[in-house]
């Protein structure tokens, strides 16, 4: 994918490429090309962040900013502040649902869905989940229905039931553990439509 006016243009090689490494249909890849140019109203050939928080369902999500930045920590170019094409169907690969039948790409697994969701709550890029971490997630998602004593009391007691090493810590293998019933495959898939 080039810088700018190249990257309007989706070439026969890139639909093949990320079909291979996302696991979509390029009928699939078009459409979210499509929804990508239109929320790239500039042209440019990336969305930075104000470009995802212009969506609706983004802005008023309580998670919306986590999940924009979930958008530019999976860009592999490290470029903090820009989202190409590729790294934007990459991650909505994450949210591709699992098909029994065939061998999926993965990045829609369930070990990857699970390291996805991991990073929602681990703020700090650390690789543990702290009970701060834990709670300004919690506080992100239920605003100001639970009281902050009761948020302190849920995030101590899912500190208490996932930390294994008892490091006041979840690790992603505690975070693993504590989901291992959980469907993650079904609550992290999103139908995409051909």
């Amino acid at each position: 994918m080039g810088n700018s006016r190249s990257s309007i243009l989706l070439q026969h090689e890139d639909i093949n490429s990320i079909r291979e490494e996302t696991g979509f249909t390029a009928s699939q890849i078009e459409r979210l090309f499509s929804r990508f140019s239109s929320l790239d109203k500039q042209g440019k050939g990336f969305l930075c962040r104000e470009d995802f928080l212009r969506i609706p369902e983004l802005a008023i999500n309580p998670l919306g900013d986590r999940i924009v930045h979930a958008f530019f920590y999976e860009s592999k170019k490290g470029d903090d502040d820009k989202v190409d094409f590729r790294d934007f169907v990459r991650v909505l690969a994450h949210f591709r649902p699992i098909k029994k039948e065939k061998s999926d790409s993965k990045l829609n697994s369930r070990m990857e869905k699970l390291h996805f969701a991991f990073r929602m709550y681990d703020l700090d890029g650390d690789d543990k989940i702290s009970k701060e971490e834990l709670l300004a997630v919690l506080s992100m998602m239920v605003g100001a229905n639970i009281s902050s004593d009761q948020l302190v009391s849920i995030a101590e007691r899912t500190i208490m039931e996932a930390d294994q090493d008892k490091d006041e810590l979840i690790s992603f293998e505690e975070f693993v553990r504590v989901l291992d019933k959980t469907d993650v495959e079904q609550k992290m898939s999103i139908r995409f439509l051909n």
